[in-house]
């Protein structure tokens, strides 16, 4: 039905990519020829890809866990009557009691990322007590963040995440030690940051810094609570915990750059942060505490629109570069993020693109050019591009005759970044005529008044 899904899932030399999970009746498959498979017609299929063989994990391992924090760290905190109080229904939890709340006044945990899932997880964990919280985030608050960023408030626009947050956090208990980083992680910082803290809490949106987290807290021995949301689905894992699997165990490589849009692009219901933030500061706790059931090496699947949720299970790979038993990357220095990722464009012919102002102009002017609408149908729906032509991405390269090589192509989508991709596939198909992207995509050119009566968009 979708044959242009072929050249989503599957790489050039037909070899299925990296960052999509296949799991046919509940079980990873990673057949490269499942594309012309034959299954029953009652198959359960899920793909699942990254919003970021191998021996298993044992059972035993995945129940039970000990601790993060010694009994001697433990022992070095204590209460004053007002937390006696403050914390009465932890204390009433057996599982919890005294000394599991000690445990938790002595934990330092970092959050990379103070958006959406970051503000559930920052208030659940200054609310249960942790006693050192660091977050890092380098943004500051917008207006379109409030939909689903509870931590902030109208008072807190243009405001750094990471100064409200520590606001929040001290009107929430004034006795924890918070540490605001206005910084975007990186290579050079990564191992400084979360040096000397028991736990990170992976609350990021994009694939660069998902994977310099992992492979840091890799090879330093540090546990991370894994998070990710888009749309109406939310994942949740711990990777990098008691020998178990990574995140590139589950995901070696992420998708291309700009191949499957972020939250920003697609969209992400309100509530559902909030849930995934949820469980992350959940999981976080258990392990300070070392109880009940976690999600080393499984991936906790939920889906809010149809209220479904599935655990899937992770295994560790063998081969895998950073854990596997033969590692061969031993620092985050000698990794390229930025062309992991694809982000680096030095080796490819630079796109060329027009302001919004300048698109507008040429609009007004009536100048011949065909506009390519690239983003999905419910980003349509809520804004549209008059006499754009809609053509999905892994469409591109077979509906080019289309195209009038004669005329400027100009390319959009919502933030000017799949547009780019685009243009390189639309380059790589033999197209020949000029190709142009509009900066900062629909975002940037939704508020431009045209002189003809109305506004064009």
């Amino acid at each position: 039905m979708h044959p242009e899904a072929q050249n989503v899932f599957y790489d050039e030399n037909k070899k299925l990519r990296d960052f999509i999970q296949v799991y046919i009746n509940g079980k990873k498959l990673v057949i490269d020829t499942l594309w012309d498979a034959e299954l029953p017609a009652d198959t359960e299929i899920l793909l699942l890809p990254a919003i970021a063989g191998g021996a298993p994990i044992e059972e035993s391992k995945s129940h039970a866990v000990e601790s993060l924090i010694s009994d001697e760290r433990r022992k070095s905190v204590s209460f004053d009557d007002s937390e006696v109080e403050r914390f009465g229904k932890h204390l009433m939890l057996k599982e919890i009691g005294v000394k599991g709340q000690k445990r938790i006044k002595a934990s330092k945990v970092l959050v990379a990322g103070a958006g959406a899932l970051g503000s559930a997880v920052i208030q659940y964990l200054a609310a249960a007590g942790v006693g050192t919280i660091k977050v890092v985030d380098f943004n500051d608050v917008s207006l379109e963040n409030l939909q689903s960023q509870v931590l902030y408030g109208s008072r807190d626009l243009k405001r750094p995440k990471v100064a409200s947050a520590r606001d929040k956090v001290k009107n929430i208990n004034k006795n924890i030690e918070f540490i605001a980083e206005k910084e975007q992680l990186n290579a050079s910082n990564i191992l400084e940051q979360i040096d000397g803290y028991d736990l990170v809490v992976d609350c990021s949106d994009n694939y660069k810094t998902r994977y310099l987290i992992n492979d840091a807290c890799a090879l330093h021995g540090i546990p991370v609570v894994f998070g990710a949301i888009y749309q109406f689905e939310g994942q949740v894992g711990i990777f990098n915990l008691d020998g178990g699997p990574c995140y590139r165990c589950q995901y070696p490589s992420p998708p291309p750059a700009g191949l499957i849009p972020s939250c920003s692009e697609g969209g992400a219901i309100s509530p559902l942060p909030g849930i995934v933030g949820s469980i992350q500061a959940n999981e976080a706790l258990k392990l300070i505490l070392g109880i009940g059931e976690h999600l080393n090496g499984k991936l906790l699947h939920v889906d809010s629109l149809y209220l479904t949720s599935r655990i899937l299970k992770v295994e560790r790979n063998r081969s895998c570069p950073i854990c596997g038993n033969s590692p061969t990357i031993t620092d985050v220095e000698e990794i390229d993020y930025d062309e992991l990722c694809g982000l680096k464009t030095e080796n490819e012919i630079p796109v060329e693109g027009f302001t919004p102002e300048e698109l507008a102009r040429k609009i007004e002017n009536s100048d011949p050019m065909t506009i390519i609408d690239v983003r999905e149908p419910h980003e349509r729906a809520v804004l549209r591009f008059p006499n754009a032509i809609v053509i999905p991405i892994g469409q591109l390269a077979r509906r080019q005759k289309e195209l009038d090589p004669n005329k400027d192509t100009i390319v959009i989508c919502k933030q000017g970044k799949r547009s780019v991709l685009a243009i390189n596939t639309l380059r790589e198909a033999g197209y020949t005529g000029p190709l142009y992207n509009l900066k900062g995509g629909i975002d940037a050119i939704k508020d431009i008044m045209f002189s003809h009566e109305g506004a064009w968009l």
